[in-house]
């Protein structure tokens, strides 16, 4: 059987977008994104968990959400899971599970009301835009479709 690996995830920015750039100028950006859940219990009351996810994307993905997002913005993204594995200073074993993000889609399309954080007045005004650049498609309405 084959392996599958895909990760989609939606929810809101824990922090602004963390840019760094590898020693070949590789562009990686980590962000921390916050996924909701609502639910009733058995005994019918509303209740609501919170799912924390690190995620990191790379190249030209990271320079774009770097650039158009921050704190607290929605977005879905697309990605697959990794497992990153260490040894700390005192020479336990750590691992870390996190997403890598390799498309994203903003979810709203309102700029951001604060100026700081990655140039949110070049944000794009369009809901859908994606990280690959792809064209926005309109809806298109029942009088629309010919058939």
């Amino acid at each position: 059987m084959p392996d599958y690996n895909k990760v989609l995830l939606m929810g809101r920015l824990t922090r602004d977008v963390e840019l760094k750039y590898t020693p070949s100028n590789m562009a990686v950006a980590n962000i921390g994104l916050a996924v909701g859940r609502r639910y009733k219990t058995k005994d019918g009351e509303q209740r609501e968990e919170t799912t924390f996810v690190d995620c990191e994307a790379w190249s030209r993905t990271a320079e774009l959400m770097n650039q158009y997002l921050s704190k607290g913005r929605p977005v879905f993204i697309e990605g697959r899971l990794k497992l990153d594995q260490w040894q700390d200073k005192d020479g336990s074993n750590r691992s870390k599970m996190k997403v890598v993000i390799e498309n994203f889609q903003f979810i709203d399309s309102r700029p951001s009301s604060n100026d700081g954080g990655g140039g949110q007045s070049n944000a794009p005004t369009t809901a859908g835009a994606t990280a690959s650049g792809g064209p926005v498609h309109e809806p298109i309405g029942e009088d629309d479709i010919p058939f």
